[in-house]
């Protein structure tokens, strides 16, 4: 048996064996990567060595431009107009989480799957399990070499901290969708036998954390601030610095201690305290440096809260910082492959309408039950009884992120002359019936989602046109999710909304309301930061809202165990009829019959919980075995 599987190892048209070093034969597996390189050359000084790390760079999906269309967001916050069922979230949405690979007609998984991969190609060539592979192995390579590097120690730390975190992170993005891999650190040739079994997912996190930590250890907080670094001023802001290595460190320690991975290398399904403890002390170094005031990291102010996702007549300029570029809240980005690859489906997905002003045919939508999360302003959850949510003025006083992300009945979408068009176009009536509802050309949910877009981007006011140079670009990671994280972690590690890592000036509670206090909604209340499990409803549902939509609830709901649980696995529309418009200020309308109607329930069952791992792969050897269920 073993000898059929080693003769199956040298040939197989397998991913995972690039990352082993081995022979593959699909197209950009001809060549190995440090085939044009020569030994001398390619390490010989910075200029060359880095050179050869940048390719890692290039390695990182555009996981929101993977295609003309998108789909990133599998949780139940959105759903796709009816007729798409090509998309990632339709398949899951229908438990095909076979989806996701290119041999399943996964093609529109897009950012996690392709054949045609290639790091120096477009953003239709960049996929997330091939990257990641191909990352490891020229990562490994690199940190074999660093021995014959001969330039200054700073420039041999920011190589190294460079290689470490991308050996960490390609791992780490893979374990987090399909769960304990074998931790490659090393560069395998040809002739090694394949035999590394699949360890624990927190075993494998463990060596990932390993590199990480090298990587913050090694790396600037700010290349400008290096002698490297300055020539190239202007072209570092999307280096990986000592604040991502921090970062992931606490995020990889954090999704070790949750519910799904503690439970499955051995714990019990609830929260390992002691990894909570050390993600919370990774967190607390980065916040505690940034509190002080000595990064260029910070929160976006809320009036410029949409520069974290786009940018519009700014010359193309790369989202994450603010318009005069004094503060960054984009922790770790992906490269931007030119702000024109917006202008196709991507920025023409969320203006739902009707078939005469849709540009596009792929609509993303987001769910009735998922914008509830969307609170008050005065900071209760709509189902608390003392919030005011009032269902005949249900946009009234909401937490001002809903304004920003989500337009509802009522809303101005409209600036030019719609020609032929109906003038009462130019508002969204997205009441039951409303012109603005349709199940494949308008909305199917009551809603659309704005949080990615200008207002002008439709087809009448063309602000995704050319001229516009309109740039969506989202991060992979920005501060405000590192908050966010630190509260959990600190939480759970000491049992308490005050509970606080010991090198950190800020209590769970604190971060979460600085978060909040960025927005303009109140404090979490006294009623519900009492209690942890009281906190941890509220910082889950502070989750939802903040990071909505940027590709973290299917992750989430995963990891606290909650993928196939009531209420988190349905989606909705809103239905309603219009009583009265304010036409000044849509929030003061009227609206009668207020109600969710059920579109669709997500039947999941324990397998769903991973990813299944593509069956050549798990035929390369006996001890690469497949997640259970997917057998």
């Amino acid at each position: 048996m073993k000898q059929h599987f080693n003769k199956y190892i040298v040939a197989a048209c397998s991913v995972l064996a690039v990352g082993f070093g081995l022979t593959a034969c699909t197209d950009y597996l001809d060549k190995s990567p440090d085939s044009d390189i020569s030994d001398v050359d390619a390490y010989k000084d910075f200029k060359n060595f880095q050179g050869f790390t940048e390719e890692l760079y290039n390695c990182i999906p555009e996981f929101y431009k993977g295609y003309w269309t998108n789909s990133w967001n599998w949780g139940e916050d959105e759903i796709q107009n009816v007729g798409i069922n090509y998309h990632m979230v339709y398949k899951i949405d229908n438990g095909d989480f076979w989806g996701w690979q290119s041999s399943f007609d996964g093609w529109q998984s897009g950012w996690m799957d392709r054949n045609d991969f290639q790091p120096g190609g477009d953003r239709f060539r960049h996929s997330l399990w091939p990257a990641c592979w191909y990352g490891i192995r020229k990562a490994n390579m690199g940190i074999a070499n660093l021995d014959r590097f001969t330039g200054t120690k700073e420039e041999k730390d920011l190589l190294a901290g460079q290689l470490y975190f991308f050996r960490g992170w390609f791992h780490f993005e893979l374990m987090q969708f399909f769960g304990g891999l074998p931790y490659i650190d090393k560069a395998f040739s040809a002739d090694d036998k394949l035999n590394l079994p699949r360890p624990t997912y927190q075993e494998c996190a463990e060596k990932a954390a390993e590199d990480f930590r090298k990587a913050a250890d090694l790396l600037p907080m700010d290349w400008d601030q290096t002698v490297a670094g300055r020539n190239t001023l202007g072209k570092n802001q999307l280096r990986v610095t000592k604040a991502a290595a921090l970062g992931y460190l606490g995020k990889d320690l954090l999704f070790a201690a949750s519910p799904l991975m503690n439970r499955d290398s051995g714990g019990t399904a609830d929260y390992n305290k002691e990894l909570c403890k050390r993600a919370a002390e990774a967190f607390g170094e980065l916040l505690a440096a940034v509190e002080g005031g000595q990064t260029q990291f910070g929160l976006l102010p809320f009036e410029e809260y949409s520069q974290n996702f786009y940018t519009i007549d700014q010359n193309g300029k790369i989202a994450g910082q603010t318009k005069d570029n004094s503060i960054t809240e984009a922790i770790f980005r992906g490269p931007d492959y030119g702000w024109n690859n917006t202008n196709w489906g991507l920025s023409k997905q969320f203006f739902a309408c009707n078939a005469d002003l849709n540009d596009g045919g792929v609509l993303t939508l987001p769910t009735a039950n998922y914008v509830n999360y969307y609170g008050m302003a005065n900071g209760l959850p709509l189902t608390d009884a003392e919030s005011g949510f009032d269902n005949t003025h249900p946009w009234k006083d909401r937490d001002p992120r809903f304004y920003n992300d989500i337009k509802f009945d009522g809303c101005r979408l409209i600036k030019g002359d719609l020609g032929k068009q109906p003038a009462s176009l130019k508002t969204a009536d997205l009441q039951t019936g409303g012109a603005y509802r349709s199940e494949d050309k308008g909305s199917r949910t009551g809603y659309l989602l704005y949080k990615f877009i200008d207002v002008t981007c439709n087809k009448i006011d063309q602000g995704y046109g050319y001229s516009h140079h309109f740039n969506i670009h989202l991060p992979w990671m920005r501060l405000a999710d590192v908050y966010l994280m630190y509260a959990e972690a600190a939480a759970e590690a000491f049992g308490s909304a005050t509970g606080k890592a010991a090198n950190c000036p800020l209590t769970a509670l604190d971060a979460v309301n600085k978060i909040r206090k960025r927005a303009g909604v109140a404090d979490v209340a006294t009623k519900y930061a009492g209690s942890l499990e009281g906190f941890m409803g509220e910082l889950r549902r502070e989750r939802a809202v903040e990071l909505s939509y940027e590709g973290h609830r299917f992750n989430d709901l995963r990891r606290w165990l909650l993928l196939d649980k009531s209420p988190y696995n349905i989606k909705t529309s809103q239905e309603f009829t219009r009583v009265q418009l304010d036409e000044k200020d849509p929030k003061n309308s009227t609206v009668s019959g207020f109600r969710e109607k059920l579109i669709l329930k997500r039947n999941f069952a324990a397998r769903h919980y991973w990813l299944p791992l593509k069956k050549s792969d798990t035929q390369l050897y006996i001890e690469f075995k497949q997640n259970p269920g997917w057998e």
